[in-house]
This record gives C-alpha cells, sequence and structure tokens, in this order.
C-alpha cells in the first residue's frame, strides 16, 4: 500500500530504489507518527471533518498501535513503503472509512516531519540527562582525586602541573558548552509543522493551535513554507550540537588511551572493562574508549553530510530529504549508547601515584620557580633568563610546593562554581 496509489503498479527497481531502508528506519518514529495521527484526528473531529463516534474508533486503534510499538510486536511487512501507510492501512482494515479519512488534511511530508520533530525533541531530552548523569560523575572524580598532581602538556612535551581534579572537571565544564548547543537544537525542533502538508498548506479550516498543544510544542513553525524548509536546517542543527558532544568524548578518549599507555601509566581500568589481544599475553587495551573515539569522530562528520544533501536547495519538499533521516536517527542513538557505556567505564577508572620527581618531570615546575623569583622582587624576564639558564646548565632544582590560589587551577578548582554553571532545564 502507497499513500499516494493512483491505481497503477511502479516498476520494481524504482520502489526498491526510492524505498531504501526506510520500513527499518522509521521504526524508530512509529511512536511518534502514532502520536500526532491522534493529535490530527482530534483536530480534524473538532473542525467535524471526523464524527465523534469514528474519533473514539481511531483513538482505540492509535492506542492499540502505541503498545504494540511499546512492547516491540509492531512490524512494518515489505508490502508497505512505510511506517505511515502502515498505520493508516491498520486502521482501515480495523475500523473501515475512518482510516481513509485520517490523512485529510496532511501530506506525507509534514507527517515524517512532525514525527522527526517529536522523535529529536524527546532523544534530545533524554540526551541532556545522559550528559548531566557524565557531568556528576565527573565532578565526583575530580573531588575525590583533586588533590593527585599529574603533569600536564603542551606540544605534548611536558609543561606544567596538572592533577586529576583539573583534568576531570575541565571535562565537566566542557560538557556545559555541549548543553548549550543541545539546548538550542531543542528549541529549534520544538516548534510544530504538522498542517504545512506538501508545504503549502491546506484549504480545509484546521486548527494548528490544537494541534500544537495536543503534542506539547512550545508553539507552532506558523508559515507553512518555512514549516517544509525546517527539513534539513533542523538536522543541520542537531548534527552540530551533536558533533560538539562528540568531540568533547572524543577528545577525552584519547586522552584516556595516552594515560592508560605503558609510556604515561596514569590510569587504568579493572580487566574486565579491557581487551586482550590474540598474540600478546601482556596487552590490556582501552577497546572501549577507542571504539567511543571512532563512533564520535564519525557522527563529528555528520553535520557536513546534512550541509552537503541540504545546501543551495530552492524552497519546497524534494526527495533528498528522506537521505537525512537514517544517520541522523542512528547519529541519535549512537550517542545514546556512548554516553551510556562512557559514564558506566569511566566510574571505575583507577587512578595511579605519579612520581613526579621522575627525572622525565624535573623541568614541571620551571613557571613555579620563575613566579618565584618575580615574588620575590625580580622582573620577570629576568627570572625566566635565570631558569633558564639553569636549565640550560642542568643545575635546576625543581620547587614543588608552590600553590595556585586562583579560581580554576589546580589548587582552586571552583568545583561548585561548575557545578552551579549546569543549565537548570
Amino acid at each position: 500500500m502507497k499513500l499516494w496509489d493512483k491505481g497503477f503498479t511502479i516498476d520494481k527497481k524504482i520502489e526498491l530504489f526510492t524505498v531504501g531502508n526506510d520500513r527499518e528506519v522509521d521504526m524508530h518514529i512509529a511512536k511518534y507518527d502514532v502520536i500526532a495521527s491522534l493529535a490530527h484526528a482530534k483536530m480534524l473531529t473538532s473542525i467535524g471533518l471526523i464524527s465523534k463516534e469514528e474519533m473514539k474508533l481511531v483513538e482505540i486503534g492509535l492506542k492499540d498501535l502505541a503498545i504494540e510499538i511499546e512492547k516491540g510486536t509492531f512490524v512494518i511487512e515489505d508490502s508497505f513503503e512505510d511506517v505511515h501507510s502502515k498505520i493508516e492501512w491498520e486502521l482501515t482494515q480495523k475500523y473501515g472509512e475512518v482510516g481513509k479519512k485520517i490523512h485529510t488534511a496532511r501530506s506525507r511530508n509534514d507527517q515524517v516531519l512532525v514525527a522527526l520533530q517529536l522523535y529529536y525533541k524527546e532523544n534530545l531530552s533524554v540526551i541532556n540527562q545522559q550528559v548531566k548523569t557524565l557531568f556528576d560523575t565527573l565532578l565526583q572524580l575530580a573531588t575525590t582525586h583533586q588533590s593527585k598532581l599529574i603533569p600536564g602538556y603542551t606540544h605534548l612535551q611536558v609543561a606544567m602541573p596538572s592533577s586529576f581534579g583539573l583534568w576531570f572537571s575541565a571535562y565537566a565544564e566542557l560538557l556545559i558548552d555541549d548543553v548549550y548547543l543541545l539546548n538550542a537544537v531543542s528549541k529549534i525542533v520544538d516548534q510544530n509543522p504538522l498542517g504545512s502538508a506538501a508545504g503549502y498548506g491546506s484549504s480545509f479550516p484546521i486548527d494548528r493551535a490544537m494541534t500544537t498543544k495536543e503534542m506539547d510544542f512550545s508553539t507552532l513553525k506558523f508559515n507553512v513554507v518555512a514549516a517544509q524548509m525546517s527539513r534539513g536546517k533542523s538536522e543541520r542543527s542537531l548534527a552540530a550540537a551533536l558533533g560538539s558532544l562528540c568531540n568533547t568524548l572524543a577528545r577525552f578518549s584519547m586522552d584516556i588511551c595516552l594515560y592508560m599507555s605503558q609510556n604515561f601509566g596514569f590510569v587504568t581500568f579493572p580487566d574486565e572493562l579491557t581487551t586482550g589481544s590474540s598474540i600478546m599475553p601482556h596487552k590490556k587495551n582501552p577497546d572501549v574508549f577507542e571504539l567511543i573515539r571512532g563512533k564520535c569522530n564519525k557522527i563529528q562528520a555528520l553535520q557536513t553530510e546534512m550541509i552537503l544533501i541540504t545546501n543551495n536547495l530552492p524552497s519546497g519538499y524534494h526527495r533528498d530529504f528522506q537521505l537525512l533521516k537514517e544517520n541522523s536517527i542512528n547519529a541519535i542513538e549512537d550517542v545514546k549508547t556512548i554516553l551510556d557505556i562512557f559514564n558506566f567505564a569511566i566510574q571505575q577508572i583507577i587512578v595511579k601515584d605519579i612520581d613526579l620527581t621522575d627525572e622525565k618531570y624535573q623541568y614541571l615546575f620551571t613557571v613555579d620557580s620563575i613566579n618565584n623569583l618575580v615574588t620575590e622582587g625580580m622582573p620577570f624576564r629576568e627570572a625566566y633568563q635565570k631558569i633558564g639558564s639553569q636549565v640550560q646548565a642542568g643545575t635546576y632544582k625543581a620547587d614543588l610546593g608552590k600553590k595556585h590560589s586562583h579560581i580554576g587551577s589546580i589548587h582552586n578548582l571552583g568545583l561548585e562554581e561548575i557545578r552551579n554553571k549546569f543549565p537548570k532545564n
């Protein structure tokens, strides 16, 4: 069954190409198509296009389908083009003519658009909560290990003293920036496009404010052309926000892989969280974080894909938009899995004691030594040259006792300030 069936059969080769794997992808938005269909049916009832008796049947049918979707027994067979045609067919089979009325004043264009907006909206909320969970975990780790110093690096060369507290809370605060972007995208997708139909509205006296309220959108996408043009723009914004979050997680994963290596030896994990080698029995590999890094880098490429698919398309609907759906949904599902496994694993990190008197760290405190001389009255440039001369001559002796007192430094992390900075909603 096709919603656009006009009585002729489409070439099978063309059908396979145009449908693609929409049936599999649409399982993710089936729940939301039911929600939107119920809101639309209620609105059609309010303007007299569906009777109250018919509405009762539609409501029963859609709620039954919602239960099937929740249980995982809902199936979109190969005979259907997508979830929308499947749901309409189910209602028609069970309740007759009213199933054929459900598409009144809708197009498949705004039907898929509203389902995707609802899916994005709900799952961005889930991701936000997962980020908050990871944020709390990192601040707890920063609190627990705030007094343990580690070398800090620039250009991957030993630079200045850092700490595990500084490291963990750095990534915690970066997550706040990612949440700012996620919240911005949540606002973008929280606009009801239903009623835009194929992009130019309808001659039916539909009540778009009613469906907006029924689906709990904050506002309408008022202009029907703008509503259709939001397809692609929403995905570009979504990809940018997910990419920002994934950049944070990928860089953190890289640090972990580096710090787990024997040449650093700063952290490790319980054996059951790592993998081995088929020929080297000593190996303890951070595969989880390597896969997180790879998956996150893949998701960061999504924005470029969204831009290239939609760039310079004229106004109105184009079938190119179908290609946005699969990878946007996959990215969201992957990010949820990544956040879950990242939080699970990082909670079990084992922080090692580091001997900062080791020869390779002998110049870690040169800046502190310069600052000591400046505090005693020597001009900074002279102090720099004096310590530099000691380094060159091999006579430099480190002073490990200097405290960093300003906020955001190793001895004053500002954890409570960072905690309070996290967006409340």
